[in-house]
């Protein structure tokens, strides 16, 4: 299972709106005998891939085991039902992690069983979830999976007291920037951080990588035309306020967004309208790497999933926090969260956290 979950990984950031999904087929004495992952929505998925590769191997797969990271489909979309295909195929045994949420797609399991195939869920159910965390946060919520990705000094400082913020981390950290920005959907900045660094916020040295979504929040519609994020390497978004003027913008994509409510910790654009607007596009994963305002407003409406922090091994004393206004005024609602990992990146620590469940719940005395 572990073998198919780091196989439905390769695809991160090239499946959407469908999951990524990974499938090993093990013969009687557990030798592979095939394996496939989902590559592209519309493309074969991991089980057929991984029957086809048995069968171009010339394996026998009857009564063979298919250990697959979700629970194969029922239903015919641009593709068949995986569960059929397995049926068909012969295989005697399937084992899944994580049971299919979705109306359309669900009872695959309850197909096996009935004819006659041994079916077993929820094996490391675990592992397997988080590696498709973008997918299953938009079928359970509604909305994009974000993760917040930013860069400071040990003081917690994201650029110094003139504003200069090049470089923080290290060539290795920035590298690494590159691969999240190709496991996601999008790429979020704020108009700040376009006017600040004129950042380009497209993938670069990652072979076959699908080049993300650019989106500028950006409320009075203050990008110039020259920006680099408007240049033909990837496709952008421009989010603006309802009354803003683009004309000088001809020709791009622009959505008029309401502005965020009372005490939501900001004057910008509704977080909430802004991930609906992607999820209808298709994102289901958004990588947050605008400044310490935009930050804040997601943090402040509860819209961040998952924290990617590169802290580099220097003091700046003054400069901006790496986090804006939140809305947290008080220790006991500060947003709890849970390290999953920790690396190092040349000098620097790359630290990845989750909120935990009781996050912004105040402690009992």
């Amino acid at each position: 299972m572990r073998r198919a979950v780091a196989l439905a990984a390769r695809a991160l950031g090239a499946t959407s709106p469908n999951p990524v999904v990974g499938c090993v087929i093990l013969g009687p004495r557990g030798t592979v005998l095939g394996e496939g992952w989902h590559r592209r929505a519309g493309g074969p998925h991991a089980e057929v891939e991984a029957l086809a590769a048995a069968s171009a191997a010339g394996h026998d797969v009857r009564g063979a085991t298919a250990v697959v990271t979700l629970e194969p489909c029922n239903h015919t979309g641009r593709t068949g039902p995986c569960a059929q295909a397995l049926i068909t195929a012969g295989i005697g045994r399937v084992v899944y992690a994580v049971a299919d949420p979705t109306d359309a797609a669900t009872g695959g399991a309850a197909t096996l069983a009935a004819a006659g195939v041994d079916t077993e869920g929820g094996l490391l159910a675990e592992e397997a979830a988080a590696g498709n965390a973008a997918w299953l946060t938009s079928v359970l919520h509604g909305r994009p999976f974000v993760l917040w990705k930013y860069a400071a000094t040990l003081d917690g400082r994201s650029a110094a007291a003139d504003g200069t913020s090049r470089w923080i981390t290290s060539a290795d950290s920035r590298a690494d920037v590159h691969r999240l920005r190709a496991e996601a959907d999008a790429v979020v900045v704020g108009s700040g951080t376009l006017r600040a660094d004129d950042p380009h916020l497209a993938v670069r040295d990652r072979e076959g990588a699908v080049q993300p979504l650019r989106v500028v929040i950006d409320t009075h519609a203050s990008v110039t035309p020259g920006a680099r994020v408007l240049d033909d390497a990837a496709p952008t978004l421009i989010a603006v306020g309802e009354h803003a003027d683009t004309t000088h913008l001809p020709g791009a994509d622009v959505v008029r967004l309401p502005r965020a409510g009372a005490g939501a910790g900001h004057g910008g654009l509704d977080v909430h309208a802004l991930l609906g607007e992607l999820h209808a596009r298709g994102v289901r994963s958004v990588l947050l790497e605008g400044g310490p305002a935009l930050a804040g407003s997601f943090v402040a409406a509860g819209a961040v999933d998952r924290v990617v922090g590169y802290l580099a091994p220097a003091l700046l004393g003054a400069g901006p926090a790496a986090l804006g206004d939140a809305g947290i005024g008080t220790i006991p609602h500060a947003l709890r969260l849970q390290v999953t990992d920790v690396a190092r990146l040349g000098p620097d620590l790359r630290i990845t956290a989750v909120p935990t469940a009781s996050a912004t719940a105040p402690e009992e005395n």
